[in-house]
């Protein structure tokens, strides 16, 4: 169980993944700053946590960006532990380890995931779509460098693009790569929410099985686990209904049907409900993969 940290501006990132659930960055950039009051985000975290009765494996910083383009990241983690005493995890794309003062945030966190898509060059910048002042080489020495000084948990996470990065020459390469970090465990993801490019597929299912054999050789087979089934119904809706579902839908594409089905406890007429916020311009309705997902719809991507 996680508690999951914003601490982000919608779609401010250091990259414009192809596949990303949020749709194309709105702000790409590298400049690191305090977006928020860090006071700010440690009092709502603290409260909210005291109001679960505590009951989470981590709190867990998963931005709609890159959460370490927060300068204040590595304070907002010692405050949470101090005031928690739970667990905190990031999930980064990695991009800024090549800064110091980057590395140094992340030493009081307890769990690090680590993006790593690519090593080879003309795929990374096919696939993540960096910042244009990104070096990929420093990028990568920069994670390494991190890894050796680390006293927590590293696990990795690639997502495979069908025709992208699913060969088997750059998934030995990354293979190899993720082998020097020596992760807990490392993720080999594939897009099952609707992506930010319409040409982004999963891989053939041979090509998964490929890309398996490929890391257990290189990292043994008890670190190496597939992400390749959609995630599962959400719990119950809570609280006000259109709330519920625009705070959800902000954070990932839902699935309709399981929309409904969570707001079916707390509304007597989900449909309509949805209806009426697509009506709104609120929400989207899109296919992807042959089922219907909920997509929460911003201004600033209504006038793109």
């Amino acid at each position: 169980m996680s508690l999951g940290v914003n601490n982000i501006p919608y779609k401010t990132c250091s990259y414009s993944c192809i596949y990303c659930q949020l749709g194309r960055t709105l702000n790409l950039t590298v400049g690191r700053g305090e977006f928020f009051d860090w006071r700010d985000i440690v009092g709502e975290v603290v409260e909210y946590f005291r109001g679960l009765g505590g009951g989470v494996d981590y709190i867990t910083f998963v931005p709609d960006g890159e959460p370490l383009l927060d300068k204040s990241i590595g304070r907002e983690i010692e405050w949470i532990k101090r005031e928690t005493s739970t667990p905190i995890a990031v999930l980064t794309n990695a991009s800024l380890l090549y800064l110091d003062e980057a590395r140094s945030d992340l030493q009081e966190a307890d769990l690090v995931s680590l993006k790593v898509d690519a090593v080879s060059e003309d795929v990374w910048r096919t696939v993540n779509r960096p910042h244009p002042t990104l070096k990929l080489e420093r990028i990568l020495e920069g994670v390494v460098e991190f890894a050796r000084g680390f006293k927590g948990t590293i696990i990795t996470e690639t997502m495979l693009v069908r025709k992208f990065n699913d060969g088997g020459v750059e998934l030995e390469k990354i293979a190899e790569f993720l082998r020097e970090l020596s992760p807990r465990k490392a993720y080999i993801a594939i897009p099952v929410r609707p992506p930010a490019e319409s040409f982004v597929l999963p891989p053939e299912a041979s090509k998964l099985v490929e890309a398996h054999e490929i890391f257990k050789r290189r990292l043994g087979e008890d670190r190496v686990e597939l992400l390749n089934l959609p995630e599962p119904p959400p719990p119950s809706a809570k609280g006000d209904p259109a709330a519920w579902l625009l705070s959800v839908t902000s954070v990932h594409p839902l699935k309709l049907e399981y929309a409904a089905g969570s707001l079916r406890h707390v509304v007597e007429d989900p449909e309509k409900l949805i209806a009426e916020l697509e009506r709104q311009g609120l929400i989207k309705i899109v296919e992807y993969s042959g089922a219907r997902f909920i997509v929460r719809w911003f201004r600033e991507q209504q006038k793109q």
